[in-house]
């Protein structure tokens, strides 16, 4: 027989983690489908370098135009709108066998974990895929101190 350890802090985080999965799935609109009731959030990954925060989101499907950006504070939103070929007036004569494309309006904002320069953001949008890169804020990037030897 072994001895296993039990580690209790190692569990509640991993029970914390849990929650908060749970809480997000349950207010927060997820990336599945959500048809005619309108569009789901697109997914995102976010991370950061030595000089800025990158996040890429993917958004198939829509047009650069219906895309807007704002930061304001350490929030970062992005707003769009999905056409639908079904919202089109001549689709209600269409025989429709499945109409599972989510569209319509979008909106996701994500507390950045760090200040960055908004008005030095950069977006680029290629095939389907939103990234943005932020420059963080001079006064969080890492300064090296030199020491005086007296």
């Amino acid at each position: 027989m072994s001895v296993v350890r039990w580690h209790p802090f190692e569990d509640m985080l991993t029970l914390r983690e849990a929650m908060n999965q749970l809480l997000e799935d349950s207010v927060v609109r997820s990336g599945r489908p959500a048809g005619r009731a309108g569009a789901a959030v697109p997914p995102i990954n976010l991370w950061e370098d030595n000089d800025a925060l990158h996040l890429v989101a993917r958004v198939p499907g829509l047009d650069a135009s219906n895309l807007d950006i704002s930061i304001t504070g350490d929030a970062l939103t992005i707003r769009g709108k999905l056409d639908s070929d079904a919202e089109r007036e001549e689709s209600k004569q269409w025989c429709w066998y499945a109409n599972e494309l989510w569209y319509g309006n979008f909106e996701r904002t994500i507390t950045l974990p760090t200040k960055v320069q908004g008005d030095k953001v950069e977006a680029v949008f290629k095939a389907g895929n939103l990234h943005l890169t932020m420059p963080k804020a001079e006064e969080v990037k890492a300064h090296t101190i030199k020491v005086k030897v007296d």
